[in-house]
């Protein structure tokens, strides 16, 4: 067992870096084949930190890694991409970080900022690389920001996916401007962060939800209106109802598959539709002309780079919002944690770790 010098709190405290660490690891594609095993803490580089991991939280890409829907992976693999907690080791050319401080993780560990690259995919945490679902974890010192005081660690992990990919559609890409409209679907994570987007930048929110207990929750977070879908199937006349035959300014998608043509319906001309998800599906068949006609931007959003990352958690802090989670599970009910993500949330499902 090795000890590292860490600073917490103004006080220098001996930390116990063990030779061995827990970590669940995926042998195989399919909730089966995660295993919770003991294996050697890992190595640093020298441009590397070591973080003992304080929370995770689960992403629907997360599940799709799972069954083998993103692409192959090799095995055995750690899982999970966003985690946050506190840095114990720090390789010798790590100038930026030191001991003690708190991190989160970012999926996309190489695009930094600026245009995605060819090869940015083969940087993915919790897939292409090990990811945080252990009792420690390495990144590059590149790949990750400072934790505000403001949010604990369990918050702070919620932040790398679900939050930045419709900070990046709405923000990045859509120019978020107080007074426009957005609409986001159901009451995951993503949707949820939408709505927050949404009333930090003074922007309305509609949601769309099945039942009447999620529409008041989601009022409670912020948004303007609710459509229960199960109540009133027609949706897209609901929304154009409330925008005054308008239709909304952006539409964050996550249901994919043919659902898109209704987006189409939902959003104004010259708006934009952020495709973020395909619970529905991964393929869809698209009707082209209202495309064409209403000139609608349809962007693929693929998170975003850690530069909006850190931007996104810094108006957080400084607009006191903070992340809606549905429920905390310990370290060793990773697989209830999994089975919770299957059947959905209304905001995020995170595991606490240490």
């Amino acid at each position: 067992m090795q000890r590292n010098f860490t600073f917490m709190k103004n006080t220098i405290e001996m930390v116990a870096i063990p030779s061995k660490i827990k970590a669940w690891r995926l042998h195989g594609y399919g909730l089966k084949n995660l295993k919770l095993d003991t294996i050697d803490t890992p190595e640093l580089k020298p441009h590397e930190v070591l973080v003992k991991v304080g929370a995770v939280s689960l992403n629907y890409r997360d599940k799709g890694t799972m069954d083998g829907e993103l692409g192959e992976v090799n095995f055995p693999l750690i899982p999970v991409a966003d985690a946050s907690g506190r840095i114990v080791r720090t390789g010798p050319d790590v100038k930026n970080f030191e001991p003690g401080d708190r991190v989160m993780s970012h999926l996309w560990s190489h695009w930094l900022d600026g245009e995605a690259t060819p090869d940015d995919h083969k940087y993915l945490l919790g897939s292409a690389l090990q990811g945080g679902l252990a009792e420690y974890m390495v990144l590059e010192s590149q790949s990750m920001i400072k934790v505000p005081e403001f949010f604990t660690d369990e918050e702070a992990c919620t932040f790398p996916t679900a939050g930045l990919s419709p900070w990046y559609a709405l923000v990045d890409y859509g120019n978020l401007k107080a007074g426009e409209t957005i609409l986001v679907q159901g009451s995951g994570g993503v949707s949820v962060f939408g709505i927050q987007i949404a009333k930090i930048f003074g922007a309305k929110a509609i949601a769309t939800t099945s039942s009447d207990a999620k529409a008041e929750t989601l009022r409670a977070l912020g948004a303007d209106e609710v459509i229960n879908y199960v109540a009133k199937p027609d949706w897209v006349r609901e929304t154009l109802l409330l925008t005054r035959g308008k239709g909304v300014d952006h539409l964050v998608e996550v249901v994919g598959g043919d659902g898109l043509n209704d987006s189409l319906k939902a959003v104004k001309h010259n708006g934009q539709i952020s495709l973020i998800g395909f619970l529905l599906s991964q393929k869809a068949s698209i009707d082209l002309i209202p495309l064409m006609v209403k000139q609608v931007k349809l962007q693929g959003i693929a998170v975003g780079h850690l530069k909006a990352l850190g931007e996104m958690v810094n108006a957080f802090a400084e607009s006191a919002v903070k992340p809606v989670i549905e429920k905390v599970y310990n370290f060793d009910q990773a697989i209830e944690a999994y089975e919770h993500l299957a059947k959905g949330s209304l905001g995020k499902i995170v595991i606490k770790v240490t």
